[in-house]
């Protein structure tokens, strides 16, 4: 199986982006862009001057527990800027994306709570809301981490879609917003803890 299609195997559809966008984003914003591939993981992420940015983990499940995400995680951490990505809410019936959230929080990230994302998918033309994670060295606030996700929605995301697609994606304004005044738990103090 090639990287993608690990991740595709992995991740919902409506969370995909095709293998020519991701091929494009690596041969045109190669600078931007990386892929850190070994046996058992696969990380597509984007680095920018001011932050970085998790587009997709993979950790094969025989290399589960072994530190392998660990390993990723802390790799990025030396950058020494802001980690950004998205996670789907907690689905009771999907026991991984609270084993994600566990794993994110030992990881010391935090859940930004005043940012609203929300964007329609391509693929399903459902509406897909997420959640925002981040960890920083510097305590940003969230405002900052908002302006970041914005920079990135346009830089990577959106990157030539109509073109890959044959549609577009949503503007950035109507799928972030930032909002003090959002009604939104902290996604950590929900998590149950293992038994």
């Amino acid at each position: 199986m090639n990287w993608y299609e690990k991740l595709n195997k992995y991740f919902p559809v409506e969370e995909m982006k095709s293998k020519k966008h991701m091929d494009m984003l690596m041969q045109e914003k190669g600078d931007v862009y990386h892929k850190d591939e070994g046996q058992y993981h696969v990380l597509m992420y984007a680095e920018f001057d001011s932050f970085l940015f998790i587009d997709y983990v993979w950790v094969s499940s025989q290399a589960r527990g072994q530190g392998t995400g660990h390993k990723l995680i802390e790799k990025l951490k030396k950058r020494n800027k802001p980690i950004i990505l998205e996670v789907e809410p907690v689905d009771y019936d999907d026991t991984d994306t609270a084993k994600r959230l566990h794993f994110y929080k030992r990881e010391g990230f935090s859940h930004a709570q005043y940012i609203d994302y929300n964007r329609r998918s391509l693929a399903t033309n459902e509406e897909t809301p997420m959640e925002i994670l981040y960890w920083s060295p510097n305590n940003e606030p969230e405002e900052e981490i908002y302006q970041k996700m914005k920079q990135m929605y346009e830089m990577i995301h959106t990157y030539k879609d109509e073109e890959i697609y044959g549609k577009s994606y949503q503007p950035v304004d109507e799928v972030l917003s930032y909002d003090e005044e959002r009604d939104s738990d902290d996604i950590f103090e929900n998590l149950t803890e293992r038994a």
